[in-house]
């Protein structure tokens, strides 16, 4: 089955795992050191609304920007010394160079060789705001949902903790709220317990 393509200017689930089922974080190092190259490798190319790591996998829900914002991003960011020209990114290029950079620390570091993620890296295209909708919720459930937490709250390495924040972030926070019509109903989405029928077009378990 060929993947879905990425495309300027679109919303898209974008998942995937360790090679051979692997650990792809082994301590919140890790864990931080994967966000930290994220912003660096993918806010130019999109927007991110939600995401979640888990030890052998993550999940991000975004929307890739149209080539016009990039250049828009690329002024309001730029330092003048060091990037005088804008440059079109294409969207499947940064997500692989954020790849490569981080599982050559990783490799490095923990002394391991050869493939550390997936490919290509799985992504799914969103083409409506009730499955956006569903998406975060299911995003920010993930923790619960394979186990590692009793309740996906307490889980450290999403962006729930994030939306109820007033804190800076990098997560496109008051878009989000936005569509959830306010925080309160953003909670009361994610307290209410996931019908399966509703998300099973977003389960994977079998997958990872």
């Amino acid at each position: 089955m060929a993947k879905v393509k990425l495309e300027y200017g679109r919303y898209y689930h974008i998942y995937n795992r360790g090679n051979n089922r692997e650990n792809l974080f082994h301590g919140p190092r890790h864990y931080r050191y994967f966000l930290q190259l994220y912003a660096k490798y993918i806010p130019p190319v999109a927007d991110t609304f939600a995401y979640c790591l888990l030890p052998n996998h993550f999940h991000f829900g975004l929307r890739t920007r149209t080539e016009e914002e990039q250049e828009v991003f690329f002024d309001r960011n730029r330092d003048l010394e060091s990037d005088p020209l804008f440059m079109l990114r294409h969207p499947s290029r940064a997500f692989n160079n954020f790849f490569i950079a981080y599982a050559r620390s990783f490799n490095n570091e923990t002394k391991r060789t050869g493939a550390l993620f997936e490919s290509p890296f799985e992504r799914t295209l969103v083409d409506n705001q009730q499955y956006l909708l569903r998406l975060i919720t299911y995003i920010h459930h993930n923790p619960q949902t394979h186990g590692f937490v009793n309740d996906f709250r307490d889980w450290p390495w999403t962006s729930y903790g994030a939306m109820l924040s007033s804190g800076a972030t990098k997560i496109e926070r008051d878009e989000v709220l936005d569509w959830f019509n306010g925080r309160s109903h953003f909670t009361d989405a994610h307290a209410t317990e996931q019908d399966e029928k509703t998300i099973a077009p977003l389960l994977m378990e079998d997958w990872f």
